[in-house]
This record gives C-alpha cells, structure tokens and sequence, in this order.
C-alpha cells in the first residue's frame, strides 16, 4: 500500500498546487506544526476541506475489511452501546495488540473518531468497511429493527 500525503489529496482536489505544498512544506520544516493547519492558515483551506482530505488520506491508507466475515470478540461489545454503535457508525470487533479495532465507513470516520476521542478508553484503531456490510454487521451484533446507518453529507 503506497502511502499519500495530505497535500497530495489537497492537490488533486484542487484546493491547493504544487507551490503552496511547497510552501506549506517549508513552513513545517520550520514551526512544526500540522500540514493541515498550517494549510488553513497560509492559504484559507477550510477546516471542513482539511478533514475531507484527512478522511480520503485515511482511506487510501488503512485496511478495508468486510466486518460480516471478521470473528468478533464478544468481551468488547460493551465498549458502544446499541445507540452509539448506529449513531455513529462504529462496530468494536477485537483487542489487538493492545488497540481496540473498530470498523467505521469513510463517510462515519470523523464522527467515529470524535466519539471514540471522548467514549473509548481503550487506544483505537479504525477500519474501513462498506456501508452495506456494516450494517448487516451492526445488526446482527447491536440489533435495533428499523434503524439504518444514515449517510454522512460530505
């Protein structure tokens, strides 16, 4: 799996070119701080396009599963309670390696971030999933009749 950068996606959006990369780039070198901010504040980039660009980074990079056929390990089902796992789109499969990995859609991810920033006591590691499997997943682990993932507005 080829690692992008954040500026590589920013680009192909078209939210920046190749000389503001370059720039933003030079600045890191210099303060240290995140590309994403340093984005917002040289060049206007929104916070809302920085996250997209996180988001679409993130899914290039992380590992995509089909949480249907993924074995669960029951003693973490109660790290989300049937309400937050369909709210915000999160499913707790296993402990590894000291990490709680738990599959979100790309559209869920920041939603499932934020929630498990302030939810999860265990370190997490996320997983891509498709919506579809995701929910046939959250039902037969967190069932609640009736109630579909809602699709995130980009």
């Amino acid at each position: 799996m080829q690692f992008v950068r954040i500026g590589e996606v920013l680009v192909q959006e078209g939210l920046i070119d190749e000389e503001e990369v370059e720039a933003i780039l030079e600045e890191q070198k210099q303060t240290g701080r995140p590309f994403g901010d340093l984005a917002e504040r040289l060049f206007g980039i929104s916070p809302g396009d920085v996250e997209r660009a996180w988001v679409e980074q993130f899914s290039r990079i992380t590992e995509h599963i089909n949480p249907v056929l993924e074995s669960f390990d029951p003693e973490v089902a109660d790290r989300v309670s049937r309400r937050q796992a369909w709210q915000f789109g999160c499913l707790p499969i296993r402990m590894e390696g000291g990490e709680l990995i738990i599959a979100t859609t790309q559209g869920h991810l920041l939603r499932a971030v934020r929630f498990a920033g302030w939810s999860i006591n265990d370190p997490v590691c996320f997983v891509l999933a498709d919506q579809e499997q995701l929910e046939e997943a959250l039902s037969a682990r967190y069932p609640l009749p009736g109630v579909t993932l809602k699709p995130i507005a980009s």
